[in-house]
């Protein structure tokens, strides 16, 4: 007989056993929410009448307009990776600060950023800054781990600058408005760039012969063809960062229709570029399609996970055991950022959100955590995700463009020093909260986050014998529209 207390522990055990095993993440949530909720139904822990609110969390995040932006977003990025923008902006900047000692890591945390602020894809920056900037670097004789290093970590800078769609994420499985989102992940964003910026400031003092100045054959002259080639590539990309983060800062649009503009914008500039072709368009909706299909499945697959975790009592067992941490918000807030950054050597950013996320929120709201700048430190843990060796995917894609001179030694070791930066802006947003709340409070209007929410834990009833009615939720949803 297994007693109620331990069903919840066993639970989460068994969710982190299947994925470690390797099983795809959305089938081993579905599956083992629906073997516990058998072993739960049978045991008389909740009545089958429970799950009858299953078909109508699917059909809510079906009918979720928020989820669209991700499709919309995700097609823009692809379309931005393929069509030069990237290789124009780091040849032109790269050439603009190849006299000074790291100029080519300046370029490329520069344009990483840019990248991030325009795609909102991770593989996107990686793989482009492989290809173009690795082995000019090499070339250049650059330190192997200082190049891989900084082409992976100005990758990741994707993942928490706006549009990110970690954000997105985030603010869905909050309940918060994606504006809010965007606007508190502006501050750290900034002072991400700069740690980056500061660390090759001081490699090029105490270890110039890690990061040497462009060789003077490499070096073009500086005039106005090389500043035409510059602003080329800068201007289009500024306006793209407008027409998609200004008019939803600024409440002119809602992320759903920012990410459908920014698509327009994307294929525009790979228009002028002559580079809008049929294979280009092919392998960007084959990827969106992908990505798209994998977060579904994930969201349908934590919704039964969620409801069954719900139905043995999972999120009060959740909620005492952090509500119990010494340090009171101190001491959740640590623990939590520790536990998110073991998550991140194993899952993937997604999995983390839709799993984790509606778990913790619960426990912050009674801290009297703001959700938005707990969302937002949530992000900055996570994109340690893609740094972690061995398992970061910013590694992968780099391991798969670099050369077979470069060892994967090195790009593990490589990594190290940027993840320490990273976790550097964790605990500076801790300690520091005016670093994402300052943007939050500037006079803008921001968009209010009134759509569906797809929490697989949020408005489950604990009285099995209420259950949501689809009418109920066409009815909300018409009336927030």
């Amino acid at each position: 007989m297994i007693h109620h207390d331990i069903m919840a522990p066993l639970m989460f055990g068994g969710l982190i056993v299947f994925l470690l095993i390797g099983y795809p993440a959305a089938f081993s949530l579905g599956a083992v929410g629906l073997f516990f909720s058998v072993i739960g139904i049978e045991l008389g822990f909740f009545q089958p009448s429970f799950l009858q609110a299953l078909p109508d969390r699917v059909f809510g995040i079906l009918s979720n307009d928020l989820l669209l932006s991700i499709p919309f977003f995700t097609f823009m990025g692809a379309i931005l990776e393929k069509c030069g923008l990237a290789e124009d902006l780091l040849e032109g900047i790269g050439q603009l600060f190849g006299p000074v000692r790291g100029g080519l890591a300046y370029a490329v945390i520069i344009v990483g950023a840019v990248l991030g602020a325009i795609t909102g894809t991770v593989a996107a920056s990686v793989i482009a800054m492989g290809l173009i900037s690795l082995p000019i670097m090499l070339r250049s004789g650059y330190n192997p781990r200082v190049a891989t290093g900084v082409i992976a970590a100005s990758g990741t800078i994707t993942q928490l600058i706006p549009p990110s769609l970690v954000l997105i994420i985030l603010a869905d499985q909050l309940g918060k408005s994606v504006g809010d989102m965007y606007a508190g992940a502006i501050g750290p964003s900034i002072i991400q760039v700069l740690l980056f910026c500061l660390f090759i400031f001081f490699l090029s003092i105490f270890r110039p012969q890690d990061v040497p100045a462009l060789p003077k054959e490499l070096r073009p002259p500086i005039n106005w063809q090389l500043i035409k080639r510059i602003l080329w590539g800068v201007i289009p990309s500024l306006s793209l960062i407008f027409l998609v983060l200004g008019t939803i800062l600024m409440g002119l649009a809602t992320p759903t229709e920012g990410g459908a503009m920014g698509t327009v914008g994307a294929l525009f500039l790979a228009a002028i570029n002559q580079r809008l072709q049929k294979d280009l368009l092919w392998q960007a909706m084959t990827s969106t399609m992908r990505i798209n299909a994998m977060v579904i499945f994930i969201l349908i697959g934590s919704t039964v996970f969620g409801l069954a975790f719900r139905g043995v009592d999972g999120d009060l067992w959740i909620e005492e055991l952090l509500s119990t941490l010494p340090g009171g918000q101190v001491g959740f807030l640590i623990a939590v950022n520790l536990f998110v950054f073991f998550l991140a050597f194993f899952l993937d950013y997604f999995e983390i959100a839709f799993i984790i996320i509606p778990l913790l929120a619960p426990v912050a709201t009674k801290l009297g955590i703001d959700l938005v700048w707990f969302g937002v430190l949530l992000g900055a843990n996570m994109q340690t995700s893609f740094m972690h060796p061995p398992f970061g995917f910013a590694l992968f894609y780099l391991r798969g463009v670099a050369d077979s001179s470069v060892k994967s030694s090195d790009i593990y070791w490589g990594a190290l020093p940027w993840v320490g930066l990273q976790l550097i802006l964790v605990a500076i947003i801790i300690f520091f909260p005016q670093t994402v709340t300052y943007f939050i409070d500037q006079p803008m209007q921001a968009i209010s986050n009134s759509l569906i929410s797809v929490d697989p834990l949020k408005d489950v009833i604990e009285n099995e014998n209420t259950i949501d009615s689809s009418a109920e939720i066409m009815r909300q949803f018409k009336e927030n529209k």
